[in-house]
């Protein structure tokens, strides 16, 4: 049988809750964890290798293709928010919280600020 990717897993997990049907759920090994074993636990102790893609989204104004082809190493695009303003945090395209922007030393990161 077929390894899964991320989302296969996560479609077969939901189609099959309740059987006991096996499947491949790491993509690393070929072994196969049991439906029944996995609703045991929870999804960090079951699905740690899931991987999953974080998105923040920064709203800019006035932002047109022309601007898009005249980018370069060191351009500044200027936003349409404030250093205080939340900004949502998707996951896999699904918004999960609500974020700001704070400098750790020379890093730039985003604090949660709000769960949804």
């Amino acid at each position: 049988m077929k390894a899964l990717n991320g989302k296969t897993a996560i479609a077969a997990y939901e189609a099959f809750v309740g059987s006991s049907t096996s499947i491949p759920v790491s993509p690393e090994t070929s072994s196969t964890t049991t439906l029944a074993a996995a609703r045991t636990g929870s999804a960090e102790q079951q699905l740690p290798w899931l991987p999953c893609m974080l998105g923040l989204e920064i709203p800019v104004v006035n932002f047109t293709v022309d601007t898009l082809l005249k980018l370069k190493p060191g351009s500044l695009v200027e936003t349409s928010c404030h250093q205080s303003t939340d900004l949502p945090l998707r996951v896999n395209g699904i918004l999960m919280a609500w974020t700001e922007f704070e400098v750790i030393g020379e890093r730039l990161a985003a604090r949660i600020t709000d769960l949804v």
